[in-house]
């Protein structure tokens, strides 16, 4: 039972995790608005944390279903692999199912006392895009701007939406704009996991927007898409503590800009190795170079997100305490 245990959790890619976490504390962060009182906040806090967490595992384990020859070839992705062979793909499917029957429930209990069928149809769109995205025949992450668009709205704009309008019907432009920061800073950061994953993809003539671009170009995008992004963060939460009389609290920025900077740096390291493997004869050593680099993207997801939530607990906050 422990080694089920421990390969159900391998094959729920738990470093991807933590970043849904983080959606969730900032669409509460957000959504939240004070008086607030435990007794009516604990439920829908306990039935929306569950239902983005499943839908995500979800969304990961139709990958591993559907991209498992593509991992085999990939030497970081073995224990990965090893985890779905001995879960068998059949077993890893009938999961899958429970879950979403799982997390369907858990929609129907917040629809009870919310009432909003737009919480529905966003559970919804996440699910279909989710499997959409990885299974056949629409594939979409074959499919570039498609495969765009789809990350962004499963990885960033539903789950965050979700939680938000989980807790407040009322429209806040402040919101709008940290949202579409992050929209920027979330592609900026799933680029280079489409950077690490280029070369199988391009001999799999899996056409994502790092093989349709290149590597150069894909490299640099990421480093624009998380500056625009950072910007746009800070500038929401600026305001938001401007206009609820909490200035002084705005210094706790720096640790946005600290971990962009800190980003930063390391996507222009990954741009230059992009120039020098365009530049070499012999690309096999650059390229294994390229990959080791862009495989650390899930840690610089986690860093940019948790910089993100700690300003979003710091909003909680003044809502508490203030």
């Amino acid at each position: 039972m422990p080694k089920t245990i421990q390969l159900l959790v391998t094959v729920s890619r738990p470093a991807f995790l933590s970043a849904m976490a983080s959606w969730f504390t900032i669409g509460f962060s957000w959504g939240v608005e004070p008086p607030l009182r435990l007794t009516e906040l604990a439920t829908p806090t306990i039935l929306s944390l569950s239902v983005i967490m499943l839908s995500s595992i979800i969304g990961l384990q139709v990958n591993n279903i559907f991209d498992h020859d593509l991992d085999c070839q990939d030497n970081r992705k073995k224990e990965l692999v090893l985890a779905v062979d001995r879960l068998g793909i059949d077993n890893l499917k009938l999961l899958v199912v429970v879950e979403f029957l799982l997390g369907f429930a858990f929609v129907f209990l917040i629809l009870i006392n919310h009432r909003s069928i737009a919480l529905l149809f966003m559970w919804i769109a996440g699910m279909f895009l989710g499997y959409a995205y990885s299974a056949p025949p629409l594939r979409l992450k074959s499919r570039s701007l498609l495969s765009l668009i789809t990350l962004l709205l499963v990885l960033c704009i539903l789950p965050l939406l979700f939680v938000f309008h989980t807790f407040t019907s009322r429209l806040d432009s402040l919101f709008f704009v940290f949202l579409v920061g992050q929209i920027s800073s979330v592609y900026g950061l799933i680029l280079p996991t489409e950077i690490r994953d280029f070369f199988e993809d391009r001999k799999s003539n899996i056409e994502t927007m790092t093989v349709r671009i290149g590597l150069v170009r894909a490299s640099f995008l990421s480093i624009a898409l998380l500056a625009i992004g950072g910007f746009l963060t800070g500038a929401a939460f600026f305001l938001k503590l401007a206009y609820g009389r909490q200035s002084a609290l705005t210094v706790f920025l720096l640790t946005l800009a600290i971990a962009d900077c800190i980003i930063l740096r390391r996507l222009g390291r990954l741009h230059s190795l992009s120039l020098e493997y365009t530049s070499l004869k012999d690309k096999n050593s650059k390229a294994e170079d390229i990959k080791e680099l862009a495989s650390h993207s899930p840690q610089w997801i986690i860093l940019a997100s948790q910089s993100a939530v700690f300003m979003s607990i710091i909003l909680l906050m003044t809502k508490i305490l203030l």
